[in-house]
């Protein structure tokens, strides 16, 4: 691996709205990662905004990566969120090959973003999550929310809250797909605690970690995840400190944008507190499960 890695982000960019690229770039990039965009999409602002300009980055995906190729860069890690169309799934499972082909030691990540809730995204169909299951399978990591593990292993959502017997089984099941390590976010135990859980099939080993939660939306706090994550896991945190670490700092962001009643629509105000991203656990609650 590069002393500085360097994760190639397919992602869509939003100019207004704290989201996907606009959050991947500026987290990773202060973990000590350089993050090279990928855009499947170019929009004004988030679509949650009721106005927006939207521009299909599709047909041009494939040639701007060309230009990559001719100059023979290279990658540590491809890490892929959301996705507009099953044509940019078939894009990305080609790119990912040729990375490997350069680098068969490049991580592979994908946060397979289809929906939340119990409820799938209008943007997926039944073609989509068949081909999302394909980009599982080339995947090292993957970060689904219990809904999109629901999606991917054809099971009935039934609830946010799980029994730990019934989460190790999705944590398994999805490893069975393809990848080496899951991990399910934003799920609630019996008990109502918050937490997140992995589960690495390589080690035979399931991690619990405990958030502290506050029940407001803001949207862009999965991307902000999924970028804390893995920026602190190619620092060289293990798998349970990575995550509980992601958790940490996302909970904080959501709890200050909420005092600071900032308008939800524009997202998490972390950049507020950057100088968190540095005061790392000294104390994790993790547990092995």
């Amino acid at each position: 691996m590069n002393e500085i890695p360097k994760i190639m982000a397919i992602q869509d960019m939003s100019g207004v709205g704290r989201c996907s690229l606009t959050v991947i770039i500026p987290i990773m990039s202060a973990l000590g990662c350089q993050v090279c965009p990928l855009p499947t999409a170019i929009l004004s602002n988030h679509s949650e905004f009721k106005k927006f300009y939207f521009c299909d980055f599709t047909e041009h995906m494939e040639e701007y990566y060309s230009y990559w190729e001719k100059n023979n860069f290279w990658f540590d890690c491809v890490y892929s969120g959301f996705i507009g169309s099953g044509d940019q799934i078939d894009i990305i499972l080609g790119i990912i090959d040729k990375v490997k082909g350069k680098n068969n030691k490049a991580l592979i990540v994908v946060d397979p973003v289809m929906g939340d809730h119990g409820f799938t995204y209008a943007t997926y169909n039944d073609e989509m999550i068949t081909k999302m299951s394909h980009l599982v399978e080339k995947a090292d990591i993957i970060t689904p929310n219990l809904t999109e593990a629901s999606i991917l292993l054809g099971k009935k959502y039934c609830d946010e809250k799980v029994t730990l017997p019934q989460v190790k089984e999705y944590l398994k099941e999805l490893c069975s797909l393809g990848p080496k390590i899951s991990v399910i976010t934003g799920a609630i135990t019996k008990e109502g605690k918050h937490v997140n859980v992995c589960y690495n099939s390589e080690e035979d080993k399931f991690w619990l970690a405990p958030f502290n939660y506050v029940n407001k939306r803001y949207p862009g706090t999965g991307d902000l995840f999924t970028s804390l994550f893995l920026g602190y896991y190619m620092k060289g945190k293990s798998l349970p400190e990575a995550m509980e670490e992601a958790a940490r700092f996302v909970s904080l962001s959501v709890l200050i944008s909420y005092e600071a009643e900032a308008p939800s629509s524009e997202g998490v105000i972390f950049e507020k507190i950057m100088k968190e991203l540095y005061n790392e656990i000294s104390e994790y609650k993790y547990t092995s499960i």
